[in-house]
């Protein structure tokens, strides 16, 4: 076996990720550790990270439940204009952030079509708050889910549910019972990585936040900020914390991967 294309593989990785992500890790950890505790748990950080975090989960359990939602409907529903929302679906992925951001803030501000109702309906304020964050975190996550579920879902054979139904058990039964413990592991995976694009999401939020600080600032946004007043040192060690975040995520991720792995292949045995 030719031995080019792993040398290639880290050759490319160490140029393009590894050096970047190792150069910033070790100017963080240049700071004094009572320093580095103190930039990284100072009241504002705390602040955007119980939003970031918190709003994040918020949002990818939501869309857990709505791209479960979609993604049957996808697969096991036909209705007019299904193959156009099939391709609509990836469109977070394609659209510029910034872009995302300046339609959600037009259609949810007070003015907008769906803002000035839900203000008057509700009294609810939807662009420049937290739960304008949530909608932008939403916006950009679900289709992760949707992606996750959907093959799981094609590929799960329709004799269990008829097995099912002849042994008595309704469809809400077989749906919880048969279905469901499934598509569980793809559930969660898609949750996870929508949960980590969510916390690391900048372009669309910043553009639907008021970005005041305490109030709706993300931590995205207050990295951009601290480097806005030559802060550098208060950026990395935010910017640190995030990246730490970051691989832990991806831990968790691949171990949900791994187990649903694992999962249906005990159930293809």
């Amino acid at each position: 076996m030719p031995s080019w294309p792993w040398r290639i593989t880290w050759v490319y990785l160490t140029l393009m990720l590894f050096l970047p992500l190792s150069g910033m890790l070790l100017k963080a950890f240049r700071v004094a550790p009572s320093q580095f505790w103190e930039i990284a748990t100072s009241a504002e950080a705390v602040a955007t990270y119980r939003i970031s975090f918190g709003l994040s989960l918020v949002a990818s359990l939501l869309n857990g439940v709505f791209g479960l939602v979609i993604a049957w409907a996808l697969i096991r529903c036909r209705f007019p204009g299904q193959r156009l929302l099939d391709s609509l679906i990836d469109l977070p992925f394609a659209l510029p952030t910034a872009v995302a951001g300046l339609a959600l803030t037009a259609v949810y501000s007070e003015e907008g079509w769906l803002g000035r109702p839900i203000m008057d309906l509700f009294g609810l304020k939807v662009a420049f708050t937290s739960l304008g964050v949530a909608v932008a975190m939403v916006f950009i996550s679900l289709p992760f889910v949707v992606r996750t579920v959907e093959p799981v879902l094609r590929s799960l054979e329709k004799e269990q549910e008829e097995a099912s139904w002849c042994l008595g058990a309704s469809q809400r039964q077989t749906f919880f019972r048969v279905i469901l413990p499934q598509l569980a592991p793809a559930i969660l995976s898609g949750v996870a990585q929508g949960y980590s694009r969510a916390v690391g999401e900048y372009g669309s939020v910043v553009m639907i936040s008021s970005n005041v600080p305490f109030r709706d600032l993300i931590t995205p946004t207050l990295i951009v900020q601290k480097l806005e007043e030559y802060d550098f040192q208060a950026a990395t060690v935010i910017g640190a914390v995030m990246l730490l975040f970051s691989l832990v995520s991806l831990l968790v991720i691949n171990r949900l991967q791994v187990w649903g792995q694992r999962y249906q292949g005990a159930e293809a045995a």
